[in-house]
């Protein structure tokens, strides 16, 4: 029997939205748990989280995370990581008043920002963006999310980008367009599997507040649910397709997130000058821990 500490954490959640829900487990070294115990503990929470981030100090500034799906390891986990870190750093007397977090994952060495004292908000680096030159046409992409081809808005691309999952951007017109999306988790998951998508994000540059840009809603049938109601890769993604497509400086921006009309998730993204390299998007958000206890694993 091992134990380990464990919290439900669910990220990017407001006053008036539940966010995301991850899982976080604590290793204190690497041999705590195998790569199999990682993924059962992932398939025991299927349905309650998201994703299970893993996570372990290597220094006092530096953090090792993995995360697990109930259908397999992924790459890079953007909601884990907020809950994960904000949690961390928020806890922690060392770490509160230090102002960047290194990290390392599956998608390289990345940075994260405390910026808990003035915007109750931790930032995080996004990978470096992946422009892939698949192409997936308009009428399959139509029939995957079952909706009617004059949903999508052919005035702006269709295109695949990974910024720490494959991701397919799809336009849609209007808010009502993008609420009624309405797909099947198996099919949706063939379509993907098909195409070799991970997750796909829909947006629309109409919304509900004002105060926010875009809203979008994110699709991950090969990770074992259907939708994600708050993301940071997905997003983080179309972040990077915007600024290729001159939608977007680069400065602060807020989105809207999920099926809701009137409740979504509030993603924060904003992109940094980096030496002798492109912008590289930065998300961030809160979260709120939901349980704090042990897990068992027998």
């Amino acid at each position: 029997m091992k134990k380990f500490k464990f919290k439900k954490i669910d990220a990017f959640a407001t006053q008036k939205s539940d966010g995301n829900p991850a899982g976080m487990i604590h290793l204190d070294a690497l041999d705590d748990i195998t790569t199999d115990e990682m993924l059962r503990i992932a398939k025991e929470l299927k349905g309650f989280v998201s994703e299970v981030g893993y996570v372990r100090g290597i220094d006092e500034n530096t953090f090792d995370l993995k995360y697990y799906s109930s259908e397999r390891e992924v790459d890079f986990c953007g909601h884990a990581t907020i809950a994960i870190m904000y949690d961390l750093i928020k806890n922690s007397e060392n770490l509160i008043n230090k102002k960047r977090i290194n990290i390392i994952t599956c998608k390289g060495n990345l940075i994260v920002e405390n910026r808990i004292s003035n915007e109750d908000s931790v930032f995080i680096t996004a990978p470096v963006p992946v422009f892939s030159s698949n192409e997936v046409n308009s009428e399959s992409i139509a029939k995957a999310l079952r909706i009617d081809l004059d949903e999508i808005n052919n005035g702006c691309p269709i295109s695949v980008v990974n910024a720490g999952l494959e991701t397919l951007i799809v336009p849609i017109k209007s808010l009502n367009g993008i609420l009624s999306i309405s797909p099947i988790l198996d099919e949706l998951k063939k379509f993907c599997i098909e195409n070799l998508i991970d997750i796909i994000t829909v947006y629309t540059d109409e919304v509900v507040d004002q105060k926010n840009r875009y809203r979008t809603r994110v699709f991950a049938p090969t990770f074992g649910y259907l939708e994600d109601p708050a993301t940071g890769s997905g997003n983080c993604a179309f972040g990077y397709y915007l600024m290729k497509n001159k939608i977007w400086d680069g400065t602060f921006m807020s989105l809207e997130q999920n099926g809701s009309l009137e409740n979504p998730n509030i993603i924060k993204l904003m992109a940094k000058d980096t030496e002798g390299a492109k912008p590289q998007v930065v998300f961030g958000g809160g979260a709120i821990v939901r349980i704090d206890g042990e897990y068992i694993l027998q």
